[in-house]
């Protein structure tokens, strides 16, 4: 309460005003992609008024205002000078701090995202071409052969993906210098595989996963896919792998995946989710995370492996089976069961 008093005494001194009348602009405060709503910005208002219908360039992304939510959810048909509000219609997700503008129509709106895209890959050139992965970037240090670091950063939000970028940035030595050269929501694609290819750099995954054919694209490639779920620990791969310091790690190993194609409500258990498995084996002792629309939701440990009635040991491609997770009960249709296991690898530089 003292805060938007100050707040709303400071604006008064400062004689701060906005027109309502004009078009609206405003900043990028966050966005996302949800199944069946597509892009979904959070956007602030900060001079004009915004319609439904109107259409909008937000950084490199562009649209038509399908549907604003108000900061309870609600849906409305106009904002003001000062509303936060969400906003469907966009075509990719825009970046936080991104400014959009309200445009006459589709072409001009269109135009204009053309424009900034063209200004931000003008920055991407020049890229090394040979192929690297994280362990041998030391020894290329060493021997001269690298003086720059590319990578392609995928996360689930955008403000993760900034937070990742600055710091991997100031990462930067000396030596070697660490050049962000894509930066955007969702899966690991297959164009994010090529493009870490085409580069000679890594693709980095920071709660999300590689969408089907792209861990297969990547091994034919020869790049390198690293997830994370914890941002410092991206931070310290990197630095550790510059610094040649890069010592036995923990290392994952996909095992399979099932299908959640049913799920039911067990008194005293819990949510069990009927799977099919569609890959590899799952075993009753292997470690698992959830994965919804290419996001990791949750991770942990099986408790609970049947075929039918019966308790197993481990399931195999192509067979049903029964399987419980740990302390979680939130689990979907279409929902992602991946099975994992953590093994200590010498690293060799």
């Amino acid at each position: 309460k003292e805060l938007l008093e100050q707040l709303h005494v400071q604006a008064e001194i400062m004689e701060l005003k906005a027109n309502p009348k004009r078009s609206a602009t405003g900043l990028v405060i966050e966005s996302r992609l949800e199944r069946g709503r597509g892009v979904v910005a959070t956007l602030l208002v900060k001079d004009g008024s915004m319609k439904l219908g109107q259409h909008i360039c937000a950084g490199a992304s562009y649209g038509r205002v399908r549907a604003m939510f108000d900061d309870k959810g609600k849906g409305i048909k106009e904002a003001g000078p000062c509303d936060p509000i969400e906003v469907l219609g966009l075509n990719v997700a825009p970046r936080a701090g991104d400014t959009f503008d309200i445009c006459a129509d589709e072409a001009a709106a269109e135009a204009l995202a053309k424009k900034r895209l063209e200004e931000t890959t003008s920055k991407t050139d020049g890229v090394p071409k040979a192929k690297v992965s994280l362990e041998e970037l030391f020894a290329k240090v060493q021997s001269g052969d690298l003086k720059e670091l590319p990578l392609v950063i995928k996360t689930d939000v955008v403000g993760s993906g900034e937070a990742l970028k600055n710091l991997l940035e100031k990462a930067s030595t000396d030596k070697v210098k660490v050049k962000i050269i894509h930066n955007a929501v969702g899966g690991v694609t297959e164009s994010d595989v090529l493009l870490a290819s085409s580069a000679g750099g890594l693709v980095i995954g920071f709660n999300v996963r590689p969408e089907t054919g792209a861990a297969a694209l990547a091994k034919s490639q020869g790049v390198e896919i690293k997830s994370y779920s914890i941002i410092y620990e991206v931070v310290d791969d990197v630095k550790k792998a510059m610094e040649g310091l890069l010592a036995p790690t923990i290392v994952e190993k996909t095992l399979g995946h099932a299908q959640v194609r049913n799920t039911f409500s067990i008194p005293k258990i819990g949510t069990i989710a009927g799977c099919s498995v569609t890959d590899g084996t799952i075993t009753r002792s292997n470690l698992v995370r959830l994965i919804r629309d290419s996001r990791v939701i949750y991770e942990g440990k099986i408790s609970s492996l049947k075929r039918f009635k019966d308790d197993v040991r481990e399931v195999a491609t192509g067979f049903e089976c029964g399987i419980g997770i740990e302390n979680y009960n939130d689990l979907k249709v279409g929902d992602v069961i991946e099975a994992f296991e953590k093994q200590s690898v010498a690293t060799e530089l």
